[in-house]
């Protein structure tokens, strides 16, 4: 299909000034997941994990730099390509001989506080108010058409958001059919996804859906540290000069991508690689046939990338370490990580490398960085295929692999993982100095505890309806949900009955007179008004003295607070652990949804020695308040977990009960779970739960299934 040329006035947009994709370095595995992705959109996106400040948005900013330029039907909101646009484009049907412009891929960025008419598109205002007409309002999602759609801190972003992202990027289009309007149009994308781990996790199910998945750290050689700091202050320095220096390798792989995409269609993938991509997944135990789907496409991207013109068990692999890490089972405090090992046994010895090997460009010439000292993309022409274990045994790059995730284990400066096993040390450390009457001296010996296996808890609500961040947990009127009403807020769907009602008694006074459109004004607009489920603060407040110890209750201790965490992850929460032990109390666990930081954290927590009471309520109150400041909509449940002793400090019972009453004061909902056992009781925390005006729980002994039955059955 030939079209009349561009007006050269418009022709072609200038790319905006980012730090070149190809001059990142110490990131391999970053570069390729994101170049396979660009090869092949169908892969599914990428998601890229690791802790801050390791360019994981330099990365995908630049990625849009090396996107081949493209060629769009002059007018459409969508981007069509005029030689293959959208038959059933809102903005089309467009002629053959439509005029046409050449502009760079997009890279539409998404913000955390989008919300779903945002991402989606919605009724246009401008047109129902000032026409009269139903009309579309194109969202990100059609501007990212044909581009890429950056989601920064996805983790972060509602899990709805999240699934209608990722159903956008799996079926290539965008159905909207809301407020009237009924529109479906392309959503062709590279989706890429970025997050800390220790901000929260994404659900299983939403990190299934992602293609690729990549862990990323700050390299830890100083030659390749100084060597990125190096190219940073330079491109700070001067844009255009850096960007100039790296212009040969930039157009090498914008070349390169645009070459592997137009050989992806003639890969072949024979059925004894297919079979091979079988063995592979079923070898790590992956859920459901979508991880063989993005495997294989992965694969031949990875083969188009290479030059070749059929997968080989090079590209099986390379694809597998992209695909599966964030799919295999595993237990809930893992994180995700692959076992290379396993790989290479059920991949075995490869066949003989045919020909356009991984060290050749599609033209045939050697690759730049098949030589270069860093092995970075930064230093080459393109990212390097690091991940398809390519390399000679004498390869000198220097570059090491990317580092795997560990399971959860004790950090440095805790104690060894010997000792928090060694439960039967909880049987020598009790408070045998106690006098009985909850004031007496007690033992200084410390030990540690390890947690048993997390059970899966029951919902647990907050009474009433609230307005906190939307969740998985208790009632609230949140931007999700069922419609219970309509509100003049600013933003939000609209809700269209009530904006005709509020309109409705002002059309006389407006003008008019017969059975034209009603006439609408601003103030007219209603927004729907949804309740839905919130996110809460669960806070557990934990007596860690030698008392509890004696009965060897930490294990089970532990194991409720894990089985607390596990529900909290799965619902969207937040859960912050304080803990009271010796003569003061701290903060083992500040309030997070990250259940890796939270494990480890636990792991290793130390129990015996005295019992400060309020101390451990002084520091649950202040961590209450910070909260409250920071989200003062998310509201919390204090969990205090005691015999209900205090002895230690000056007068401890009396303070401690001057701090519960001041938590009652200010209308913290609290539940006391009584672990005091024994034939002769003393009632303290019967005592305690009345100054708190909580509900008094008592047990025999106390289980991890008992606190989280005690905690839903007082939120309930």
């Amino acid at each position: 299909m030939t079209h009349p040329s561009p007006d050269p006035a418009r022709a072609t947009t200038a790319r905006p000034a980012v730090f070149p994709f190809s001059a990142v370095v110490g990131s391999d595995d970053l570069s390729l997941a994101l170049t396979l992705s660009a090869v092949s959109p169908a892969i599914g996106g990428v998601l890229v994990r690791g802790e801050k400040g390791t360019a994981k948005s330099t990365a995908v900013r630049g990625l849009a730099d090396v996107m081949p330029d493209q060629h769009v039907v002059t007018g459409c909101r969508f981007g069509c390509d005029p030689e293959a646009a959208d038959p059933t484009c809102p903005d089309g049907p467009h002629r053959p001989d439509a005029a046409w412009a050449t502009r760079p891929a997009r890279l539409v960025e998404l913000p955390v506080g989008a919300t779903d008419d945002r991402v989606t598109g919605s009724l246009d205002l401008e047109a129902a108010l000032g026409r009269g007409v139903t009309a579309y309002e194109p969202g990100l999602l059609a501007a990212a058409n044909r581009g890429i759609l950056y989601v920064d801190e996805v983790n972060l972003l509602h899990d709805h958001l999240v699934d209608l992202l990722l159903d956008a990027a799996a079926m290539g289009r965008n159905t909207v059919e809301r407020d009237g309007v009924s529109v479906s149009h392309a959503a062709s994308l590279v989706l890429v996804g970025t997050m800390n781990p220790e901000e929260g996790e994404l659900r299983p199910q939403l990190l299934d859906r992602f293609g690729l998945t990549v862990e990323v750290a700050a390299p830890r050689e100083p030659a390749l540290r100084a060597e990125v700091v190096r190219r940073r202050l330079a491109f700070d320095a001067s844009p255009a000069s850096f960007t100039a220096r790296f212009s040969d390798e930039q157009d090498a792989v914008r070349d390169r991508i645009a070459d592997a995409r137009s050989r992806l269609g003639e890969v072949e993938l024979s059925d004894a690689m297919l079979t091979t991509v079988a063995e592979v997944c079923a070898a790590f135990e992956v859920d459901g046939l979508r991880a063989d789907i993005v495997t294989a496409r992965a694969a031949m991207a990875h083969a188009a990338w290479a030059g070749r013109d059929r997968v080989t068990k090079d590209d099986v692999r390379a694809a597998a370490r992209l695909a599966l890490p964030h799919r295999r089972r595993r237990n809930p405090f893992d994180a995700p990580g692959l076992d290379e090992e396993l790989l290479d046994r059920v991949l075995g010895d490869d066949e003989p490398e045919p020909d356009g090997p991984d060290d050749t460009d599609p033209d045939g010439t050697e690759r730049p960085d098949a030589q270069d000292g860093d092995g970075g993309p930064g230093d080459g022409a393109e990212p390097t295929d690091r991940g398809s274990d390519t390399r000679s045994a004498d390869d000198s790059s220097g570059a090491t692999p990317p580092r795997q995730p560990e399971p959860a284990r004790a950090t440095d400066e805790s104690p060894g993982q010997d000792q928090a096993t060694d439960v039967g040390r909880a049987d020598r450390t009790g408070d045998t100095g106690d006098t009985g009457d909850g004031t007496g001296t007690a033992s200084a010996t410390v030990g540690t505890a390890g947690a048993g296996t997390p059970t899966r808890a029951r919902l647990l609500v907050a009474k009433g309806v609230g307005q906190g961040a939307a969740g998985r947990r208790s009632r609230a009127v949140t931007s999700t949900g069922a419609a219970i009403g309509a509100s003049t807020a600013a933003s939000g769907r609209v809700h269209l009955a009530a904006t005709v009602r509020a309109a409705a008694p002002h059309q006389r006074t407006r003008g008019r007179r017969g059975p034209e459109r009603v006439l609408l004004e601003r103030s007219d607009v209603r927004r729907t008004l949804t309740e839905g489920r919130e996110s809460n603060l669960v806070l557990l407040c934990v007596d860690a003295s030698g008392s509890m110890a004696a009965r060897r209750r930490m294990e089970a201790v532990k194991t409720a607070v894990l089985s607390l965490l596990l529900d909290a992850y799965q619902r969207r929460d937040k859960v912050g652990l304080v803990t009271f032990r010796g003569e003061g109390a701290q903060l083992v666990l500040p309030p997070t949804g990250s259940v890796d930081v939270a494990a480890r954290r636990l792991q290793d927590l130390p129990h015996g020695g005295r019992t400060p009471l309020a101390e451990g309520l002084l520091v649950a109150r202040e961590t209450l308040r910070l909260e409250r400041i920071r989200d003062p909509r998310r509201r919390p449940l204090l969990v205090v977990v005691t015999d209900g002793r205090a002895t230690a400090g000056a007068s401890p019972l009396e303070r401690s009960a001057l701090v519960a009453r001041a938590l009652a004061d200010e209308g913290v909902d609290s539940v006391v779970v009584d672990c005091e056992s024994g034939r002769f009781r003393l009632g303290l925390a019967g005592r305690l739960a009345a100054q708190l005006g909580a509900e008094h729980l008592p047990v025999g002994e106390l289980a991890a299934s008992t606190i989280v039955e005690a905690s839903r059955g007082r939120a309930a």
